[in-house]
């Protein structure tokens, strides 16, 4: 759970949308996505915060496969 605690705090962002919506999706779904989703989250979470959103709001495309998938994801939230 060390790991988990760590992800909560890298979700923590400065736009209040980031916070609320990677929150929810870590609370929903982080516990269940494989080693290559969780890496994918990683890179997510490295990402500028405008950035990062607009590619949860689907205004900035992300790469195919995994990304992808996993935005999809966070989008349902």
């Amino acid at each position: 759970m060390k790991n988990l605690e760590r992800v909560r705090w890298r979700a923590r962002r400065g736009l209040l949308e980031l916070d609320i919506v990677l929150g929810r999706f870590i609370e929903a779904h982080y516990a269940r996505l494989d080693e290559a989703g969780k890496q994918a989250f990683d890179v997510l979470l490295d990402m500028p915060d405008n950035p990062l959103w607009d590619m949860i709001a689907g205004r900035l495309e992300a790469a195919p496969g995994e990304q992808q998938a996993l935005l999809e994801k966070i989008r349902a939230v």
